[in-house]
């Protein structure tokens, strides 16, 4: 087999790869086995016809197209072994050369992974930030708790309405004098203060009694999901129709004991602070543990092909396709509703999937450099993780794993984890 290389920008490179006829000849007869077992031939079972009957019943450039998949696969991994490349795109293969009796000659461009320079990543210096649960914490805590507990109660008739009230309305929209579309509605629940509507509507609110119509005065936002109302200044005619307030209960032991399993409310307070402090302490390390990464990742050196952005832009906004569809809505929907269309979304992507790529780059070159790898344990207990968070059991999400292809997704995932773990592991302080 001979292969040359030609280099491009951004780490293309395309390969000219030459094999040997006798290797076609060999994969020829395979490949001819192989349609006959796929295929209907009068007088012979599948699998069972001699290569020149296959050749007389689908043709000769059949044959030798199935052969040469075969062939061109693995003459490009070994060619990949020889010029000690690694690709990070798909190669697209052209033929040059495919007939009989002669070499097979075939180019594949692909784009090549970037040399990476690693700098400082073990003996990170990145203190832990204090952590410290305040008084004020804990009141807001159960402040939320008693909130929780509280009844609506109708107001008095002669009650002006006040933030936090919940109000029913009635409302029509007008822009320009004339009613626009989705601007109308009827006996219309709204929490004051809540910021459902249009900034500035509900503060105009305030003040008003039951069946007190007012005007309200408001601009839709420039980035509101109705086209037609971007940026537009809007005035709505407004009833109230009734105005209920909550009541909350005292904070005492009898609130401890209704809102909780313990019987005082310093009991109560003490097991928030107990909660709130082993959350911060766990934010704490979350955010020291982000601060390494991102300091080994900045110490890397490496030019990142754009293909290697755009292609993880791509599995985001897959993802999130994904993650809308558990929702019942279609990423289609979304945008319309957002205002939003593919172009926009790639581009505020691109900065957290550039920085995502080069992480990932940098994972696996600590990864090369230690020595770190993927053990069967690691990968049953990532499979065991994904079940609980999914609500499935191990050996479901193991199926779906191997029919999806995902198993080296899969150890490349718990690869970069484990080398994300021996950097924080090696921080100095």
């Amino acid at each position: 087999m001979k292969v040359t290389a030609e280099h491009g920008e951004n780490r293309e490179v395309t390969l000219t790869i030459e094999v040997e006829q006798a290797k076609l000849e060999k994969a020829t007869d395979g490949a001819a086995k192989r349609i006959s077992g796929r295929i209907n031939i009068p007088g012979f079972r599948k699998g069972k016809a001699p290569r020149k009957i296959v050749e007389n019943f689908v043709g000769k450039d059949a044959i030798l197209q199935e052969a040469f998949e075969g062939v061109a696969q693995q003459a490009f991994e070994d060619a990949l072994t020889e010029q000690d490349m690694e690709p990070v795109t798909r190669p697209e293969i052209d033929i040059v050369t495919l007939e009989e009796g002669k070499n097979v000659v075939f180019t594949a461009k692909f784009t090549q992974r970037p040399e990476v320079t690693l700098g400082d990543y073990k003996g990170l210096t990145v203190e832990k930030p204090e952590v410290t649960v305040s008084d004020e914490d804990i009141d807001r805590q159960i402040e939320g708790m008693r909130q929780h507990q509280g009844t609506l109660v109708d107001a008095p008739a002669d009650a002006e309405v006040k933030k936090d009230d919940f109000v029913t309305l009635d409302f029509e929209g007008f822009v320009d004098g004339e009613a626009f579309e989705g601007g109308k509605g009827e006996d219309y629940p709204l929490q004051i203060g809540s910021g459902s509507f249009i900034p500035g509507f509900e503060d105009q609110l305030i003040g008003a009694k039951i069946g007190e119509e007012r005007e309200v005065n408001v601009t839709f936002p420039e980035e509101y999901h109705a086209e037609n109302l971007k940026g537009k200044p809007a005035m709505f005619k407004c009833t109230i129709r009734s105005i209920k307030s909550r009541e909350l209960p005292e904070l005492n032991d009898e609130f401890a004991k209704k809102a909780s399993k313990f019987e005082t409310l310093a009991e109560l307070r003490e097991d928030i602070r107990k909660n709130l402090q082993a959350g911060a302490e766990r934010q704490a390390e979350t955010e020291r543990r982000t601060k390494a990464i991102d300091m080994a990742t900045d110490n890397c050196t490496m030019e990142i092909p754009p293909v290697m952005v755009e292609n993880r832009i791509t599995a985001m906004i897959q993802e999130m396709a994904m993650r809308l569809e558990q929702q019942g809505m279609s990423l289609e929907q979304y945008l319309q509703y957002a205002g939003l269309d593919m172009a926009r979304i790639r581009d505020e992507y691109r900065e957290t999937a550039e920085k995502n790529v080069r992480t990932d780059l940098m994972l696996e070159e600590v990864a090369k450099a230690e020595g770190i790898q993927v053990e069967g344990r690691d990968l049953d207990q990532e499979v065991y993780a994904m079940a609980l968070s999914y609500g499935a059991t191990p050996k479901q999400v193991q199926k779906i794993i191997k029919e999806q292809g995902r198993v080296s997704d899969l150890a490349a995932t718990v690869l970069r984890k484990k080398t994300a773990q021996f950097i924080v592991d090696n921080i100095t302080a």
